[in-house]
């Protein structure tokens, strides 16, 4: 046997023993990691919906490479204890929104998992819930909309568009009183008296706590951030609009689209792709302590002139030129 037939034997050999080793390691099973949720909004709206196709994006699919538990209530306790179960099951990652009480269940139960969360109607950092946006500490991270600051911005657009307002009312939940105290502050600053009305127990009866206010008398509305209210677009727009109240709120789209009169704010879906690339990340090893705190950066002013028609408003060239959107 010459020297060639030992180098083509042991080739042979060792191409057979490489192959059974790349068998095996495709043999191994994939790790499957377990992400739960916590929120006040169905699976199925946009923001979600973005979420997940970003995660998609990222390499996660569910039922081969990820398992997805969500769990969605219009009640602050039951979203406080899904809070606790989920951490008790040991998820890799807890995803939860930015309640107030939501989040304080989350800080003790980032002990036992990381937490990522999308803060669109309360402020963890005025809260003291993390320590800055550069640094949040402890194990939770995650996307925040101050939405106090936008506040002032949105009831200004409104006196903009609306020539005399006697008085803003303002329709705040359990989630909102924060909002409703900087609120209150920019309406004085803008020498407007504000009348604050409280929601309670989901679903909100809008014509109720609007029973009593007239557009006609100078009357206008504003509404808090809530995803208690997710999914009352119609009933809210209506009552607004039986009272000639003209409006202005956080700009989902689908808000504007229901008869709200103008809609200001942060791209939610947009906020919530960018939580789903901490979820990879920290699925991935890093430590939330060093994920800042995102904040968005992608804003839309929509406008629906129907509603502005059926008020006998003329919206000003200044606002229509500024919009992202109008509605006709």
């Amino acid at each position: 046997m010459t020297a060639r037939w030992f180098l083509g034997a042991a080739l042979v050999v060792g191409l057979a023993a490489g192959a059974v080793l790349t068998s095996h390691a495709d043999e191994r099973p994939t790790r499957v990691f377990h992400i739960g949720i916590v929120a006040a909004t169905p699976r199925s709206l946009p923001e979600h919906v973005a979420f997940e196709d970003r995660l998609r994006e990222l390499g996660y699919v569910e039922g081969r490479n990820l398992t997805i538990d969500f769990v969605q209530d219009d009640h602050l306790d039951r979203l406080v204890a899904a809070v606790g179960d989920f951490a008790r099951r040991g998820v890799d990652v807890l995803v939860v929104g930015g309640q107030d009480a939501v989040l304080e269940a989350a800080i003790v139960a980032s002990s036992s998992a990381p937490v990522v969360f999308r803060a669109v109607d309360s402020d963890p950092l005025a809260k003291g819930y993390i320590a800055s946006l550069a640094r949040p500490g402890g194990n939770l991270t995650g996307v925040l909309f101050s939405n106090r600051e936008m506040i002032a911005k949105r009831l200004d657009l409104l006196t903009q568009a609306v020539p005399h307002i006697a008085r803003i009312v303002l329709l705040y939940d359990a989630v909102g009183e924060g909002q409703r105290e900087v609120a209150t502050r920019a309406a004085s600053a803008l020498g407007i008296p504000l009348e604050a009305i409280q929601l309670a127990d989901p679903p909100y009866d809008y014509e109720r706590a609007l029973a009593g206010t007239d557009g006609a008398r100078g009357d206008v509305l504003t509404m808090t951030t809530s995803g208690f209210h997710h999914d009352q677009q119609k009933p809210a727009a209506e009552a607004a609009l039986r009272h000639r109240l003209p409006t202005v709120l956080n700009s989902t789209r689908r808000w504007v689209e229901a008869g709200f009169l103008i809609g200001y704010g942060p791209d939610i879906s947009d906020m919530f792709r960018i939580s789903a690339d901490y979820v990879d990340k920290i699925l991935k090893g890093a430590k939330p302590a060093d994920l800042p705190v995102q904040q968005p950066t992608k804003f839309e002013l929509i406008v629906n002139l129907k509603t502005a028609k059926a008020l006998g408003l003329t919206v000003p060239p200044s606002i229509l030129a500024r919009a992202d959107e109008v509605i006709e």
